[in-house]
C-alpha cells in the first residue's frame, strides 16, 4: 500500500469545482444529520513568531439516498488539517497561510493521502461560498463583488460562477498590484472591472476576503437584495461587515462555536450586540430542508463561513479520488508497506 503526495498542482488538477462543491454541500448536510464528527478547531498561539497554528480533524459519512447527495453510493472519508497563519511570512516569501491535510482511509487509518492544504483551502472556501450562494442569492444573480484581491478572491469567482450566471465582476482592494493580476486572470472570461468597496457591495453577490478587524462594509453600500458571503474573519476579533449588515440581515452561519469565536459576528456578540435570536440558522439546516434559503420576503442575507474541517475532508476525498483513478500525484511508500494489498 502506498500513500499519494500531491502537490498544489495535483490538488488544483484534480478539483473539478462542481464537484467539490457538491461534496461540501453533502458535507453540511452529514454535519447537521449527526453522521459527521468535527472536534473543535484547535489553535496553538506563537505570538513570538506572529503566527499561529491550527489542528483540524474531521470524519464524515454521507447516505447517498440524502437529497443533497450527489454521488450514487454511500461514502465516508477522514483526515486532519494542520494550517497556519504567520503574517511575516510575506517579508520572506513565503505565502502567509500554509497548509498540509493528511487523508486517510476510514476503517484501517491508512494514509491515502498527503497534499497540499494551502490549494485545498482556497478551493472547499469558494465551494463553501458557492453553496450559501446557490441557496440565499437571487435567483437571476448577475454581478459579483469581491473585497479582498488575495489568493481567496480566485476560487470565490470560480465557484460562485459555478451556480449564478456571473457576468460583472468588481474587485475591491487597495493593492494595485493584486488588483491588476485579477483582472488580468479573469479578463477573458468576465466583464471584471476594479472598483470602490461600496461599488463591490452594490452587487447581487458580494464576497469579503480580508483579514481586517474594523468594519470596511457600510450598511448603506449594499443592494437591497445582496447576499454577502463574509470569508475573512478566521480569528478572534477580526470583523469585515458593520453591526448594521449583520442586524439587519437574514444570517446563516457554519457552526455556532465557531462562528460565535471567531467568524464574522464574534465581535458584536461577544460585546452583545448580536445575539442567539439575530442568527436565522446554520447552512447545514438549510441543505437538508429543516430551514427555508431564501424566500421571495428576504432582501439581505449574510453567510458566516469560518472554515469547517468537514469541507476539507470532503473536497481532499474528491482531489484523492479523481488523483488515484488517474494515476497523478506521486505514490510512495510512507509506512513501508509496499507489499501489502490495499
Amino acid at each position: 500500500m502506498q500513500t499519494l503526495l500531491l502537490d498544489s498542482d495535483d490538488v488544483r488538477a484534480n478539483a473539478p469545482l462542481p464537484a467539490v462543491i457538491d461534496a461540501v454541500e453533502a458535507a453540511f448536510g452529514a454535519y447537521e444529520r449527526g453522521t459527521a464528527q468535527m472536534p473543535a478547531k484547535s489553535y496553538i498561539d506563537l505570538p513570538q513568531y506572529n503566527g499561529d497554528f491550527r489542528s483540524m480533524p474531521a470524519y464524515l459519512s454521507v447516505d447517498a439516498d440524502a437529497p443533497e447527495a450527489t454521488a450514487s453510493e454511500d461514502w465516508d472519508a477522514a483526515g486532519i488539517k494542520w494550517v497556519n497563519v504567520h503574517t511575516d511570512n510575506a517579508e520572506r516569501g513565503l505565502p502567509t497561510v500554509l497548509g498540509t491535510m493528511i487523508y486517510s482511509d476510514p476503517e484501517t487509518a491508512f494514509p491515502l493521502a498527503i497534499m497540499d492544504g494551502r490549494e485545498l483551502t482556497m478551493l472547499r472556501t469558494g465551494a463553501a461560498a458557492a453553496v450559501a450562494t446557490d441557496h440565499l442569492a437571487v435567483e437571476g444573480a448577475t454581478s459579483l463583488g469581491i473585497v479582498g484581491a488575495g489568493v481567496q478572491s480566485y476560487t470565490q469567482l470560480d465557484a460562485i460562477a459555478a451556480v449564478r450566471s456571473i457576468e460583472e465582476v468588481v474587485i475591491a482592494d487597495r493593492n494595485a498590484e493584486r488588483v491588476a493580476d485579477f483582472l488580468d486572470h479573469f479578463a477573458d472570461r468576465f466583464d471584471v472591472r476594479a472598483g470602490e468597496i461600496s461599488e463591490a457591495a452594490a452587487c447581487d453577490v458580494l464576497s469579503t476576503v480580508t483579514p481586517v478587524e474594523s468594519p470596511i462594509v457600510d450598511r448603506a453600500d449594499v443592494g437591497d437584495h445582496t447576499h454577502i458571503n463574509a470569508i475573512g474573519a478566521d480569528a478572534a476579533g477580526k470583523h469585515e461587515l458593520s453591526d448594521e449588515i449583520l442586524l439587519d440581515a437574514k444570517l446563516v452561519i457554519d457552526d455556532y462555536e465557531q462562528t460565535t469565536h471567531s467568524g464574522e459576528i464574534n465581535v458584536p456578540y461577544s460585546a452583545g450586540t448580536l445575539t442567539d435570536s439575530d442568527i436565522y440558522g446554520a447552512l447545514g439546516e438549510i441543505v437538508i430542508g429543516e430551514k427555508e434559503g431564501r424566500t421571495p420576503a428576504d432582501g439581505l442575507t449574510v453567510f458566516d463561513s469560518t472554515g469547517l474541517a468537514i469541507q476539507d475532508v470532503a473536497a481532499a476525498r474528491v482531489v484523492y479520488t479523481a488523483a488515484n483513478e488517474a494515476g497523478n500525484g506521486t505514490a510512495f511508500d510512507l509506512l513501508g508497506l509496499s507489499d501489502v494489498e490495499p
